[in-house]
């Protein structure tokens, strides 16, 4: 009986235990409960912001007291969301977390980036200086991503995000020391624009811009408009490209793999084309170059090979992405003409245009589909795996490349190269030849030719081929003098009759580069034999 009664009670023991709440599924009392322990992840935009502070230490920043202080106000900005979303989510007992994102267009479109800098730095020594503010830039904008990112959801997604955008963006626009705190504010705006300005597309909620085009986009427009270009390194980062020899081919080769791996040769391809055909077109009816010195220049090939195509914000179908990167090439073509005629600087046209293909995509998206719904280009689209299409195209556009390069349009001397041959055309009165020649010779002057200042000055004086500007002229004048070309001192002292000499073999130095590096170590036999060919008489042997 006392072992009946004993295995009874057990029994109902048991039954109690059974009925207890487990303590390990019951929510934690308030007293006991962490505090979000999830927010110990904000140690690393911590860290980043901490490592801003240190880059604004090292040398090449505290060159400039303005400079220094826009990396210190970054950081600041940076500490103040942090510590105002920290506590935010310390109220609400919310956690944030990272999830890791690695995406083959990231980091390969990081690598070609880098390697494009790489080469071009080489040769334009700015560059390189510009490296620690492009860390000091990383490093803001994973903060900045990762603060936006916490501020809407719960996790992050880690990866080479940052990398594409921020190095983009520096290809072709970045501000100067004095205004550099404008930089960080472009960089947020990209990040801005790619977080808050979206739409569905194929079911799937995603950006609409390119976030580095919708940046420099936007601050293109906001420079143009107040009239601040100078501001910034945007021309002078446009006309340098050249100075890295072999530039077309080198954007060529690397612009293979994107292509291989994106397969965006259409984008980039038809791109080409149109503005090569265009430009042929214009040369053609007119007897000029429409470009100065080359067929497609070097920073709008830039442009389509490592702007205009990303994946993310272009058309997906073959049809889409020849539209795309047709009106990529209409929309360069267009703008050049528009902003030289407004007297506003030409650079621009590769960049305006981006945002706006952008926001064309699902209209070209609905042309594709029409296209392809009444089998119009079905007797000319082969039944072939998307690989082996991409590869056909990229052999099409190497061969294209070829017959560039053959003719003289890429890295080859171009007509528009030589003075002389502007001096002729503007004679003649062909369209647009006499602003161009002016527009040549001020590059020059501002290399230190004197030859060119003096021509300026004569130009300005003369007022024929230009509205006469006394003013302008003597300050030519003086500044061919400065440079010891003694017709500008002469013209500085009276002008009446115009002084004029052919130029010297330091000029000749600048005149001949052919927009690549300056002709320093030639020798001056080989110099004046260059000269010869590019149209400069004086310069020939009897």
């Amino acid at each position: 009986m006392r072992y009946k009664q004993t295995e009874g009670s057990a029994q109902v023991m048991a039954a109690a235990r059974r009925r207890r709440p487990r303590q390990d599924r019951l929510p934690p009392s308030p007293q006991r409960a962490p505090a979000a322990p999830g927010l110990r992840v904000f140690s690393i935009p911590l860290a980043l912001t901490a490592a801003l502070l240190l880059v604004s230490l090292v040398a090449r920043v505290q060159e400039s007291a303005i400079l220094t202080g826009s990396f210190w106000a970054a950081a600041a900005g940076l500490l103040l969301w942090q510590t105002g979303l920290v506590l935010r989510l310390r109220t609400r007992r919310a956690n944030r977390a990272f999830h890791v994102v690695l995406r083959p267009q990231h980091y390969l479109q990081a690598t070609l980036h880098i390697s494009v800098f790489a080469y071009w730095g080489y040769f334009w020594g700015p560059v390189y200086d510009h490296v620690w503010l492009l860390v000091g830039q990383l490093l803001f904008a994973y903060a900045f991503d990762m603060l936006l990112s916490w501020s809407r959801r719960e996790r992050y997604g880690l990866g080479f995000g940052p990398f594409p955008i921020i190095f983009s963006t520096n290809l072709f626009l970045w501000f100067r020391d004095d205004w550099f705190y404008l930089q960080f504010l472009m960089i947020a705006v990209g990040f801005l624009g790619k977080e808050f300005v979206r739409w569905r597309r194929e079911g799937r909620l995603t950006h609409i811009f390119n976030p580095s085009a919708f940046s420099l986009g936007l601050f293109s427009l906001i420079l143009i408009a107040t009239g601040t270009s100078d501001l910034t390194w945007g021309q002078d980062i446009a006309s340098t490209l050249t100075l890295a020899p072999q530039i077309y081919l080198f954007l060529f080769l690397i612009g293979l793999v994107a292509m291989y791996a994106f397969s965006i040769t259409l984008v980039a391809g038809s791109a080409a084309i149109v503005l090569f055909g265009l430009s042929a077109l214009y040369s053609t009816l007119t007897g000029v170059p429409y470009f100065i010195d080359s067929e497609i220049p070097s920073a709008v090939f830039l442009g389509l090979h490592l702007l205009v195509t990303d994946p993310s914000t272009s058309p997906r179908t073959p049809v889409g992405k020849t539209l795309f990167g047709a009106g990529y090439g209409l929309g360069v073509f267009g703008l050049y003409s528009l902003l030289g005629a407004i007297g506003v600087p030409t650079f621009y046209d590769k960049l305006l245009c981006v945002p706006l293909l952008n926001l064309s995509v699902p209209w070209i998206d609905r042309l594709a589909r029409t296209i392809k719904d009444r089998n119009l280009l079905a007797r000319w689209t082969p039944d072939w795996t998307p690989t082996r299409a991409n590869v056909v195209h990229m052999t099409v556009w190497g061969l294209f490349f070829g017959v560039m390069a053959g003719i003289g349009s890429t890295d080859s001397r171009h007509r528009g190269d030589a003075v002389p041959f502007w001096q002729q055309v503007c004679a003649e009165d062909r369209p647009q030849a006499c602003s161009r020649l002016i527009q040549l010779e001020t590059n020059y002057c501002n290399d230190n030719a004197g030859w060119a200042c003096n021509e300026l000055g004569g130009h300005y004086t003369a007022g024929v081929i230009t509205p006469a500007d006394q003013s302008l002229a003597l300050t030519y004048f003086a500044q061919a003098c400065e440079l010891r070309f003694q017709a500008g001192c002469v013209n500085l002292l009276d002008p009446t009759p115009l002084s004029r000499a052919a130029p010297r073999p330091l000029d000749l130095r600048l005149l001949l580069r052919e927009a690549g590096p300056n002709l320093l170590d030639m020798p001056e036999a080989e110099l004046f034999d260059r000269a010869c060919a590019h149209g400069w008489s004086f310069a020939c042997r009897p």
